[in-house]
């Protein structure tokens, strides 16, 4: 994503969802609390560009997504979506599919890593946010469900097919995707879909400490390790090792790296700037 501005002006106030700022840390809360923060057209279409512009942010370092209220994600909004969709036509199912997609690519390919702070319900498109974060911090009362067959459409929605059984493996992928029965958190874990299980209450507070160590790290060599994660999935082992020696030589004329030896020499900790 390019840091390059054009002439629009970056928005400050999120109809669909919440911003916050501290110090590197972008918070994204998905805030219909009611509704257990089901997904809008519009609250996909604010997810997909605020990632856009949280991108062209230098100041951002690391960014949680969260969810207000019971629950994490319900997924799509039933009544505003999926009896919306009844009366759409090819094209305009076309363009929303697209668009949903487009959220889930931006959470992979933004220079930052991306935090899935979850309690409660993450279902649907609600478990594929999740799933396309770099970090999936979960409490005992999270439960991820891919419902799309439930509704009789394919369980390979936003990019599931592609990202889950890279995750847990195509054994757990293929039974998750195909039954769509719900995973509680002490299975999450076991199949490897979280990368830490916290007490009760605790995600938010978990995902904020992880958020803030990221935060404060050397962020060019955290962005390109998750640049690295995604393009190397589907490289042969050649291709990946020639981008992986690119990648080092160009981080080794970094400041950052020069740090590291300063801060080592002179025993202090290293004062990463991010380049």
């Amino acid at each position: 994503m390019s840091p390059f501005l054009s002439s629009a002006q970056r928005t400050e106030k999120w109809r669909h969802l919440r911003l916050t700022l501290d110090e590197g840390v972008a918070t994204v809360t998905l805030a219909r609390p009611d509704k257990l923060n089901a997904l809008t057209f519009g609250a996909y279409a604010d997810l997909r560009d605020l990632l856009a512009e949280l991108a062209r942010e230098r100041s951002v370092r690391v960014l949680v997504l969260a969810g207000e209220g019971r629950g994490f994600c319900s997924g799509g909004d039933v009544d505003e979506i999926i009896g919306a969709t009844l009366s759409m036509d090819t094209a305009q199912l076309l363009d929303f599919n697209r668009m949903t997609g487009q959220v889930v690519r931006a959470l992979r390919e933004c220079p930052f890593p991306v935090i899935a702070a979850v309690h409660g319900v993450a279902a649907g498109a609600g478990a594929v946010l999740a799933l396309a974060a770099d970090f999936r911090i979960a409490d005992p009362t999270a439960k991820f469900a891919f419902l799309f067959t439930k509704v009789g459409l394919s369980g390979g929605d936003m990019g599931a097919a592609y990202l889950l059984p890279r995750v847990v493996g195509l054994g757990h992928a293929t039974r998750l995707l195909m039954l769509g029965e719900p995973v509680r958190a002490p299975e999450a874990e076991r199949i490897g879909l979280l990368s830490e299980l916290t007490e009760e209450g605790e995600a938010d507070t978990r995902a904020a400490a992880l958020a803030r160590r990221l935060a404060d790290g050397p962020a060019l060599a955290h962005a390109q390790t998750k640049a690295l994660l995604t393009a190397e999935l589907d490289m042969p082992l050649a291709a990946a090792v020639e981008m992986d020696a690119a990648t080092q030589a160009l981080l080794m004329n970094g400041e950052d790296y020069a740090e590291f030896h300063a801060a080592f020499m002179e025993k202090r900790p290293p004062k990463w700037q991010g380049r």
